[in-house]
């Protein structure tokens, strides 16, 4: 059972950073509940207002539906009220809605809803995929606005009209005119979260159209240099936001951009940087090559030369 309102998970999330724990699997890529569970307490040690399990850095794209509803349980175990839990949630229709349900029986306190699979849906169809999450949990729900399942604002309005428990749009588009449109029209009826590919990128300029927050996918393994680098953003610190861009974030990305799927690979490749290793990804993903997590090692220490020493000692 969900301990928060939707309004009052709305609220939480918009206050500060968000967490996407990556998913553990062993040598023959089998869910690890125990490190998995380690890892997420070992993040809880700093201030997050959310934890989404099974999101899209969790692969959720690679899982089961009974391996997300076995990672949400696990996320909510280990929390234990700390933090909220939102779980991932998509595919077709019909998945979608066993999900969100499963997410609900499971203790999760929000849905974020991924784009549906393989098909191309006009505004239509997409807005009754939206809809039936919705009706199906009594749970807030964050549509993620990307690829195949991009709602304009009139539909994302109608949608809030009818809907009381969304609550939220994750922006994963990168269209300014859009943004714009969405947060002019809805204002402080949702809350409003970066999703783009390593969202610090971008968080300074989202800020300004109310994205208070966003999902730092970096977090899972330099999670003090993510906390200041959101403070920055949220102070408006310019030097601090330019001298974290230059000195680990964009040539993070670039690091990022050698490879396709990368965006999630170099994630667990920074978890084994750090000596916390979750295991390999999951095909149709492929792992950094060596040489490359080494590069990636020695942009970690610019920015948190103390990371191996907390993980030995995590």
């Amino acid at each position: 059972m969900s301990r928060m309102t939707p309004a009052e998970l709305a609220a939480t999330l918009g206050g500060g950073l968000l967490s996407f724990p990556v998913t553990h699997f062993d040598a023959n890529q089998q869910f690890v509940e125990s490190a998995y569970r380690d890892h997420c307490a070992w993040m809880l040690e700093r201030p997050l207002t959310g934890l989404f399990a099974a999101g899209g850095t969790g692969e959720f794209f690679s899982l089961t539906p009974p391996e997300v509803e076995a990672v949400v349980k696990a996320a909510v175990a280990e929390t234990a009220g700390k933090t909220p839990v939102v779980a991932g949630a998509g595919y077709g229709t019909a998945i979608a809605v066993d999900l969100a349900r499963s997410a609900e029986a499971a203790g999760a306190d929000g849905i974020l809803l991924l784009p549906p699979f393989l098909m191309v849906p006009g505004q239509e169809g997409l807005a009754a995929h939206v809809e039936a999450v919705c009706k199906a949990t009594s749970l807030g729900v964050i549509v993620y606005n990307r690829d195949n399942a991009i709602l304009n604002a009139d539909t994302l309005e109608k949608l809030c009209e009818r809907n009381p428990n969304l609550i939220g749009f994750k922006d994963g588009v990168g269209d300014i005119e859009l943004m714009m449109q969405v947060y002019a029209r809805m204002g402080d009826r949702l809350t409003y979260v970066g999703g783009l590919p390593t969202a610090e990128t971008f968080a300074p300029a989202y800020l300004e159209m109310g994205v208070t927050t966003y999902s730092s996918a970096i977090f899972n393994f330099v999670p003090d240099f993510a906390l200041d680098f959101y403070r920055a953003v949220r102070e408006r610190d310019h030097a601090t936001i330019m001298a974290g861009l230059q000195d680990f974030v964009l040539p993070y990305v670039a690091l990022r951009n050698k490879g396709k799927g990368y965006a999630v690979s170099i994630v667990k490749a920074g978890m084994t940087a750090i000596g916390r290793s979750a295991g390999p990804v999951r095909t149709p993903l492929v792992d950094l090559k060596p040489a490359e997590v080494d590069e990636l090692k020695a942009l970690i220490a610019r920015v948190q030369p103390q990371a191996p020493k907390l993980a030995a000692n995590g």
